[in-house]
């Protein structure tokens, strides 16, 4: 039999797409004597034709990564969860550290704070002591 319609055959017996069928390649010369599908079948028990797993596509996936790259899909209507769950924490953590450093520089550049007052100020923020730039304004008006 032709390989193209014994090919066919068993795909529609299996139930599958014909290309997921594999063919063992040491059984070509037995596929070409079969002539009925009842020996097509025994072929198939003697484990010839194998099918291969089911995939699943990423087609969709990627189009959605294309659209959010560029800005899409992310109004309201697509957010689970709150602002805080939605940015993380460390990020936010980071972005307050560098603003309360950076501030701190101001001071010390115009002369402020001194040295040692910066290395303390620095320290406490490192630490995590102040909430913001406002309360380090509270806390050096306090000393």
């Amino acid at each position: 039999m032709n390989m193209k319609s014994a090919r066919r055959i068993v795909a529609r017996k299996r139930d599958v797409g014909i290309s997921r069928l594999k063919v063992d390649s040491s059984a070509l010369k037995k596929i070409k004597e079969a002539i009925t599908g009842s020996d097509l079948e025994t072929l198939m028990k003697d484990n010839v034709f194998t099918i291969k797993g089911k995939g699943q596509s990423k087609g969709r996936a990627r189009v959605l990564k294309a659209k959010k790259r560029l800005g899409r899909r992310k109004g309201k209507g697509t957010r689970r969860g709150t602002r805080n769950s939605r940015t993380k924490f460390h990020e936010n953590w980071i972005k307050k550290v560098r603003a309360q450093r950076k501030y701190i520089l101001e001071l010390s550049k115009n002369k402020k704070i001194d040295k040692e007052k910066y290395r303390d100020l620095y320290k406490k923020i490192k630490g995590g002591f102040f909430r913001s730039k406002g309360h380090i304004d509270s806390y050096l008006s306090k000393k």
